[in-house]
């Protein structure tokens, strides 16, 4: 048995239950109880005690929509002519380098962003892949990858026709086995969902093919979703309708399911994926990145659907994600008054909830039943904080660096900000070897 207490506890509860000198037992993969430090030290007193120190005790966090296959892009120049737009991005850049990636490619990648999401206080990801000549084992391999680092993943490969269709095939076989292998497993530490890059990279056949073996299986679609204008004119175009209305046709809207990005949407979209059940990822930093625009989250908040929060492979730092996604839709909508309340509720709240679809455990709150997944992060606040501006304290006070100690269903990953899993300092000194061989190959 486990305490961590003599912190700040904010529970993320439904209570938003806030305790200023608190503690949370923890035994086995389960939190047992929350309580003040005195109450809790006093009925467990047998159980192992660290010390948060007077910093603040969190659930551990969630990002729905994470790349660690773009990990060694990272100091990469291509030499390619200026993007015109952002099919040039994908085509220049993230396209190219898919190509590129072997599947040793793949575990380095997987190493050193599932060690930067534990040490931002990560503790669930939700990745979307691609390695079309590697798609054999990819899924497998980041999953062992994760078991190795310790943390909790949702992982499927990005299906797309555009480099044939013997490697769509492969990966929708690569959806399909893992996703069955992922049902499998009894620890609720890995996942599996059905890739999908975006409509205007799937022909009819294509999708007929993955709807025909999702009738089989129990798991939700991660497709891109009108992410830049040209895949909503392509879908205008080429099929007579909107995007979210194509990817209703095909079944792959659902209360499983992670439609990401909808920039360019409408407002029956919205009430379709609304009716369907279906969660939304919005992804800020890399929508700015990209300069395909604004989501619509505001309004999709005001009708009540359930949009999450996640980083698109810009960053694994989720506070990160918070400070920008606060900023961007003032910005976009000329009102200071919004995003306050509305991203808060996507970041703790709302990916909570989707992470609860997927997994079989509550995740996301600190609570008795729930996982304990854990972070102890470094704050002192310089004016009096308390539930009702704990929001504030995050944004202005808070970054994903730190973290100082994170524990993923009961065991402690990171402790003073050392890695207990692994050698970190071996795994990124073979990571910049393994990056050097593939820009090599550019």
């Amino acid at each position: 048995m486990v305490i961590i207490g003599n912190g700040v506890v904010v529970t993320r509860d439904d209570n938003n239950t806030f305790i200023k000198n608190g503690a949370v037992a923890v035994d086995g993969s389960k939190i047992i109880e929350v309580g003040t430090v005195e109450e809790i030290k006093g009925k467990y007193k047998d159980a192992e005690f660290i010390d948060a120190k007077g910093n603040l005790i969190m659930p551990g966090l969630i990002n729905t929509h994470h790349h660690i296959y773009s990990a060694f892009a990272r100091g990469l120049n291509l030499n390619n002519p200026p993007a015109k737009g952002f099919i040039d991005i994908l085509e220049n850049m993230w396209w190219t380098i898919d190509k590129k990636l072997t599947l040793e490619d793949v575990k380095y990648s997987g190493y050193t962003t599932l060690i930067d999401c534990i040490k931002n206080g990560v503790t669930t990801v939700f990745d979307h892949h691609a390695s079309p000549y590697a798609i054999e084992n990819s899924l497998f391999t980041l999953a062992d990858v994760a078991k190795e680092v310790g943390i909790r993943g949702s992982f499927c490969y990005e299906t797309s026709d555009r480099d044939g269709e013997a490697i769509t095939d492969a990966g929708i076989k690569e959806n399909v086995e893992f996703i069955k292998y992922a049902n499998k497993e009894n620890s609720d530490m890995v996942k599996g969902m059905f890739g999908l890059h975006a409509q205007f990279t799937l022909s009819d056949k294509t999708l007929e093919k993955c709807a025909k073996e999702m009738e089989s299986l129990d798991a939700g679609y991660h497709v891109h979703t009108a992410e830049g204008i040209d895949d909503l004119h392509h879908c205008l175009k080429e099929h007579g309708k909107r995007v979210v209305e194509r990817l209703m046709d095909f079944d792959i809207l659902g209360e499983k399911t992670l439609s990401v990005h909808n920039l360019h949407i409408n407002s029956r979209e919205m009430d379709i994926l609304k009716e369907t059940k279906t969660n939304l990822v919005n992804n800020p930093e890399s929508n700015m990145g990209n300069a395909v625009g604004c989501a619509p989250v505001i309004e999709m908040m005001k009708r009540g659907l359930n949009v999450g929060l996640g980083t698109d492979g810009y960053t694994s730092d989720m506070f990160e994600s918070m400070k920008v996604g606060n900023l961007i839709h003032k910005h976009n909508l000329c009102d200071s008054n919004v995003a306050w309340g509305e991203v808060p509720k996507m970041f703790f709240e709302n990916n909570r909830d989707i992470a609860s679809r997927h997994f079989n455990a509550e995740i996301g709150a600190l609570k008795p039943g729930a996982v304990a997944d854990i972070i102890v992060v470094e704050y002192d606040p310089l004016t009096p904080m308390d539930a009702s501006n704990i929001n504030s304290h995050l944004l202005f006070g808070v970054n994903g660096k730190s973290t100082l100690t994170t524990m993923v269903n009961g065991k402690v990953v990171m402790k003073d900000r050392i890695l207990l899993t692994l050698d970190e300092k071996e795994i990124f000194e073979k990571s910049r070897e393994v990056s050097s061989k593939l820009w090599s190959r550019f």
